[in-house]
């Protein structure tokens, strides 16, 4: 298990030499709709395009050179497996990356620019980390998991270690939910140094698996639809940390259609000057969501991704 604030201000420390510390943006459009105050945690402009970097390099700089000498093997639908990639490229550890068959392009290019061998198997995420995890097994390599691994969590709770630094007295912040690596990194942590903190959850109802299970005390296994929100299209595995992390510190969960992530990949062009891809849109429309119940708060939204590609957004600005 993971021991917060501990093991990620640990996770930081090993870290703090590869990451980006990001920006953090006030958004004057958002701020308006609550008459409050709104920031955006710009994981956009992480290397690789996301988050997804901070557990890649927390995971991999906390293994010892036996470890590192027989690889790793990990499993991703684009961003996890490019951060992989790079995380390896610096500490010059050998490794595969196992992908779906209806990976987005552009996250696959992303995977093969940065160095990272390419596995196909399965139809989504789950299938591609039960291949991840048997070639870990046959042939002794780590396996990193997207988000079920106390190093990976610790990872992107670095997020708020520099947050707490950037900003004191937060009332909510809102982030997009597949695994539940990033929420579970970021609630854990803040609310050890920030208690009042509320942390918002949000995933598009095309696949809130993390959603469902909670409602149900319990992991279940259920289809995704196709979402804008490809990052977070996912299920969770069975037995993930995260599980019982999230049903600890989620205060909220709100559910977003395709029109609404949509819509606040808009908002971010257009308002922010930022491009965003789909699972930081959702995020920007929990906020619209939620404007009622925040007026007068400061609030902070984890863009956590900007990887999108020139069709989806073709689509999503038409």
């Amino acid at each position: 298990m993971i021991t917060f604030p501990d093991d990620v201000l640990a996770s930081y420390d090993r870290s703090k030499n590869y990451i980006r510390k990001t920006p953090l943006d006030h958004s004057p459009s958002l701020s308006e709709l609550i008459n409050g105050e709104v920031y955006l945690k710009l994981e956009n402009v992480q290397k690789t395009g996301s988050f997804k970097f901070r557990g890649a390099i927390s995971k991999i700089t906390s293994l010892n050179s036996d470890q590192r000498n027989k690889g790793v093997v990990t499993a991703s639908a684009g961003n996890h497996g490019a951060a992989v990639s790079l995380a390896m490229k610096i500490l010059d550890v050998n490794g595969k990356i196992v992908v779906p068959k209806n990976i987005a392009r552009n996250k696959l290019e992303n995977i093969k620019k940065l160095g990272g061998i390419v596995e196909f198997y399965g139809k989504d995420c789950i299938e591609s980390e039960f291949r991840a995890q048997e070639i870990s097994k046959e042939s002794g390599s780590a396996y990193i998991s997207p988000y079920n691994d106390p190093d990976i969590v610790a990872g992107q709770g670095t997020i708020a270690v520099e947050l707490d630094n950037q900003l004191n007295n937060i009332d909510e912040v809102i982030v997009s939910v597949g695994g539940g690596g990033l929420i579970s990194g970021i609630g854990g942590y803040l609310k050890q140094v920030q208690p009042k903190v509320q942390m918002v959850a949000c995933s598009p109802k095309n696949s809130c698996v993390m959603y469902e299970s909670l409602n149900a005390g319990r992991i279940l296994d259920l289809p995704s639809k196709q979402t804008l929100s490809d990052s977070t299209a996912a299920g969770v595995e069975e037995g993930s940390i995260t599980f019982d992390i999230c049903k600890e510190i989620i205060d909220y969960f709100v559910l977003v259609t395709e029109k609404d992530i949509a819509s606040g990949i808009r908002t971010a062009i257009n308002d922010d000057h930022q491009l965003i891809e789909g699972s930081a849109g959702a995020a920007i429309a929990a906020l619209f969501k939620r404007k009622k119940t925040l007026i007068g708060k400061r609030v902070v939204i984890i863009i956590c991704g900007g990887n999108i590609n020139s069709t989806t957004l073709h689509k999503v600005l038409s």
